[in-house]
């Protein structure tokens, strides 16, 4: 079994996902009292916010190189909005990445869909590295259009669901905005932040949804099988 070196605590909430999901999977494969063998660095997030997530490439590689040295196999950035410094980490890292973005792609073509609906933070939504690189498989991104919309966002992934705190009235406001976003052709949705699964589940949608932390984590329980 290869060791798994997480970037974690950006948000702590959705690291205990991801440690939860990949336990689990793994001793579905191997059973008995098989279990990951893996290392968390767990960020301060109040570093990242202070800073903000575009001048944190710092701490990202910093968090990266101490998993280096501490024997892991690869590296999993546990946040799809850290996958905005994903290939310059890779370039000094030299160990294999899990790409969330690479890995949510795959799965939406098996499905032989073209038209993405995205919801994440701002960061996530307004850039162009996850659009990008979800192009790069042939799929067409929508993301919320009225700049407003993507605040309220940004201002409950941050403040609510990044803290643990959960709210039906933020549930029922993020479902109106996906089905907006359907209007506009969104063949399926990505759960473009780790802990908006928290708050939505496919039991909300009519069309597919991919939950990018339990995609992230099936294939990262695959490499460290293989």
């Amino acid at each position: 079994m290869k060791k798994i070196g997480l970037v974690g605590g950006i948000s702590w909430t959705s690291t205990i996902d991801y440690y939860k999901y990949i336990n689990e999977k793994v001793n579905t494969k191997l059973g008995g009292f098989n279990f990951a063998e893996c290392i968390i660095y767990s960020l301060n997030f109040g570093d990242i916010q202070r800073q903000g997530w575009e001048n944190s490439f710092d701490l990202l590689l910093a968090a990266c190189t101490s998993l280096k040295k501490s024997g892991a196999n690869c590296i999993v950035l546990c946040a799809n909005t850290a996958h905005i410094f994903a290939d310059q980490l890779k370039a000094k890292i030299d160990l294999p990445f899990i790409h969330i973005v690479e890995e949510t792609a795959k799965e939406i073509t098996k499905l032989k869909l073209k038209k993405v609906g995205l919801i994440g933070t701002k960061v996530t939504m307004e850039n162009d590295f996850y659009k990008k690189k979800l192009n790069e498989y042939g799929l067409e991104v929508v993301i919320p259009q009225k700049q407003s919309t993507r605040d309220y966002i940004q201002q409950t992934l941050k403040e609510e669901l990044g803290i643990g705190t959960i709210n039906a009235s933020t549930k029922t406001n993020y479902i109106s905005i996906i089905n907006e976003m359907i209007t506009q052709g969104a063949e399926c949705i990505v759960f473009g932040c780790t802990e908006i699964p928290m708050l939505l589940s496919q039991n909300d949608f009519n069309i597919p949804v991919f939950d990018t932390t339990k995609i992230h984590s099936d294939a990262i329980v695959a490499f460290a099988l293989a």
